[in-house]
């Protein structure tokens, strides 16, 4: 049972009009594969769309040229490939260069699975003092390594579906609409010292102190990539100044928000994770002051 009152939804501060691109922040994405380009793409152009000034997506080097040409506003970074066409263990050094002038770090969307990639997951979330999102792959390799997830380096927001909670808690959660996941939540939030974000009908998102159950959004947004685009939206909101829970309360309430839009535009049926990125900026404006 939610034994704390909902939070008041944040909002985004009006922009100075002698703004540049650099007061809204620098995101680092990481990530993205031979064969799953699309996810870390999608990312990138949720975290402009979502308003942060400079997006660089890392690639592996063998999938840049298809990354780049998904959208030309955000930079790429090729990093070492191994023969698979995922991030080689030897990525990492060229990581850890990058990840020096960035002011927010996402980790994860396409990134692919293997043992240099769960290390690489490891020690970017025990040594990166910046605020770091870790999604999809990235939660993968979490679970593979749970002996660090109560140690972050640095404010965490992580953001599973139920399968990849259920994982990264190594509880066989039960199944049904009537179960409450509020409780074990709010705990893990605690434990871990994150802001998790649970995607679900009705998305949770706590700090181990404070609980935020979302109300927007549609079932047209069960589509593939429509959780890289969330995860584009929170990091937008880090960059922009957010604490990691404001940036994740708001990030998932301006998500829903764009898929109702695009629902009451286009039907739900045949929704695409594109058309929640090119409905954010009618959804962001919603929010801001």
């Amino acid at each position: 049972m939610n034994i704390f009152p909902s939070p008041p939804l944040p909002r985004l501060p009006r922009r100075a009009r002698d703004s540049h691109k650099g007061d809204f922040g620098r995101a680092l994405l990481i990530g993205g594969s031979r064969g799953m380009s699309g996810a870390i793409s999608l990312s990138g152009m949720a975290a402009l769309r979502g308003g942060a000034g400079l997006v660089t997506l890392a690639v592996p080097d063998v999938c840049l040229d298809t990354v780049a040409g998904f959208e030309p506003s955000y930079m790429t970074a090729p990093l070492k490939a191994d023969g698979a066409g995922r991030l080689a263990a030897e990525a990492l050094d060229e990581i850890k260069h990058l990840v020096i002038r960035a002011d927010v770090i996402v980790c994860g969307p396409g990134l692919g699975r293997s043992e240099s990639l769960t290390e690489l997951v490891a020690w970017l979330y025990l040594n990166v003092p910046q605020p770091a999102v870790f999604d999809a792959d990235a939660l993968f390799a979490l679970a593979a390594r749970p002996d660090v997830l109560a140690k972050p380096g640095g404010p965490r927001v992580l953001t599973p579906h139920m399968g990849e909670f259920a994982r990264l808690c190594g509880l066989k959660l039960p199944d049904g609409t009537a179960r409450d996941d509020s409780s074990i939540v709010i705990q893990h939030a605690r434990e871990w010292q994150c802001v998790l974000v649970l995607k679900r009908h009705r998305t949770l998102v706590s700090d181990g102190g404070q609980l935020y159950e979302n109300r927007t959004g549609n079932p047209g947004m069960a589509t593939g990539g429509s959780g890289d685009v969330l995860t584009g939206v929170i990091t937008a909101l880090m960059c922009q100044g957010l604490a990691p829970f404001a940036a994740a309360q708001l990030g998932v309430y301006v998500h829903g928000r764009a898929g109702d839009l695009v629902a009451a535009k286009l039907g739900e049926a045949g929704m695409i994770a594109r058309d929640l990125i090119e409905h954010l900026p009618a959804a962001m404006s919603e929010v801001c002051d």
